[in-house]
């Protein structure tokens, strides 16, 4: 297998590294540890509330209906009533999460500015 000789007026990978990570680092933005976060905290809010229904729901569904409303019944038959409607439960909260995200990224948006005569 040949190897690639580098000619002394070309850069290594080493030297286009350093290089690209100074370009990066952008003057405008001082480093300081009291920065905002980058993510607004209404954000978090919603993903570990629906998080916490994703889990909580669908097993909360489960056994609640097992042991209430087919208590008299097989277990096999009210096992499998009961997962469906874990499982829909699962998919309404599901749904919903892509509902609230979908709508809330389109209130993040920027309105265009229309420019008035005067």
């Amino acid at each position: 297998m040949a190897t690639r000789r580098i000619i002394n007026s070309e850069k290594t990978i080493l030297e286009k590294d350093d290089q690209t990570e100074e370009s990066n680092i952008s003057p405008a933005v001082p480093s300081s540890p009291f920065l905002p976060p980058l993510i607004n905290r209404d954000v978090i809010v919603k993903l570990l509330g629906f998080t916490f229904a994703m889990i909580v729901a669908p097993i909360g569904s489960y056994f609640l209906t097992v042991h209430t409303i087919f208590k008299g019944q097989r277990l096999s038959r009210a096992a499998t009533a009961s997962g469906g409607l874990a499982a829909l439960l699962a998919n309404v909260v599901l749904i919903t999460y892509i509902i609230v995200a979908m709508k809330e990224d389109d209130s993040a948006r920027p309105k265009p500015e229309t420019k008035k005569d005067q």
